[in-house]
């Protein structure tokens, strides 16, 4: 790289001399590690407490079984809390690995905690924040895409193992339920596992199917191709001024799924919130003209694939049998 050479300008008269305190380079990586255990912490007791009720719902097979909640249910608890934390820590530390692999400052996953009641995850997922811009598309494509790619790798196991432990028990009756959206991934798990479930009968989920099917809603979510969600990411590196159309037709299909389910809402909300604020168009990468190697556009349709297999349309209906 060649610099512009440097003329001399005319001396300067004696005199004293001004010095300016010149700041400390920012130190990257810093964390509050306090803030990450403490907000770790109370997500695992709010989704191990949450994991106790879909245990004592899955041994009940659906209050079936009479059976007490007690204190000692927060141990199998223990099986959907450990595998829905496994799956969204694996998705932000795949984020978080990349980044420092481009040594693009960002901070450890903070994990968002839910109340037990009335939600039934426990937690609202977990996040980490990138602290500078990204310096090119293949430094923004890769650190988008390692995310939903390092969930699912640890959430399709934890599918299969717990349904290993899962059972088909008849339709339930003359009480309040949910019914959850089955993606293609789902649908063909089961249908591997049980083959085609007989009329009047229905899967009752082990804990672990649970967090795995969470992780698959949480993983479809973050693909969608708007904003900075791990979707926009991949989009803008791949489409660059074509993502922006992209992106405010996904928050105009997400608002007309309200109407098909409610379960949309919340993310229709979040998705008009971040337009508003932060605008259409994802934030240019320092390095504009670096082409995107061709070989990403392959791990875009992988993307894409993942997306698809593990997207529903209504993902939970409330149904009273």
């Amino acid at each position: 790289m060649a610099f512009p050479s440097v003329v001399p300008g005319p001396s300067l008269p004696p005199g004293p001399v001004t010095t300016f305190p010149i700041a400390p380079p920012r130190h990257k990586f810093r964390d509050r590690i306090w803030l990450h255990v403490v907000l770790f912490a109370v997500t695992l007791a709010t989704t191990t407490g949450v994991g106790a009720l879909h245990y004592h719902s899955f041994v009940s097979e659906f209050g079936r079984v009479d059976l007490p909640l007690r204190w000692g249910l927060l141990i199998p608890g223990l099986w959907y809390s450990l595998t829905i934390l496994s799956i969204l820590g694996a998705h932000e530390m795949g984020h978080y690995v990349y980044c420092r692999r481009y040594n693009v400052n960002a901070t450890l996953p903070f994990f968002l905690p839910l109340p037990p009641w009335p939600f039934f995850t426990g937690t609202l997922g977990a996040i980490i924040k990138i602290r500078e811009p990204f310096p090119t598309r293949t430094a923004l494509f890769d650190i988008g895409v390692a995310g939903p790619i390092a969930g699912f790798v640890v959430l399709v196991p934890t599918l299969f193992v717990g349904l290993t432990m899962s059972r088909i028990v008849p339709v339930p009756t003359g009480g309040d339920v949910l019914l959850l959206g089955e993606p293609l991934l789902f649908r063909g798990a089961v249908w591997s596992m049980f083959g085609s479930l007989p009329e009047g009968m229905t899967l009752n989920m082990h804990p672990m199917v649970f967090a795995s099917w969470f992780g698959m809603l949480a993983t479809a979510l973050n693909l969608l191709p708007f904003g900075q969600l791990d979707g926009g990411h991949i989009t803008y590196a791949t489409l660059q001024r074509y993502s922006t159309p992209l992106s405010l037709a996904t928050v105009a299909t997400t608002i007309v799924m309200t109407w098909l389910s409610t379960s949309w809402m919340f993310m229709a909300v979040m998705m008009v919130v971040m337009l508003f604020l932060l605008g259409p168009r994802h934030p240019r990468v320092i390095y504009e003209w670096e082409p995107l190697p061709r070989r990403r556009y392959v791990v875009a349709i992988v993307a894409l694939i993942i997306f698809v297999i593990c997207f529903t349309p209504v993902p939970i209906t409330p149904f009273t049998s």
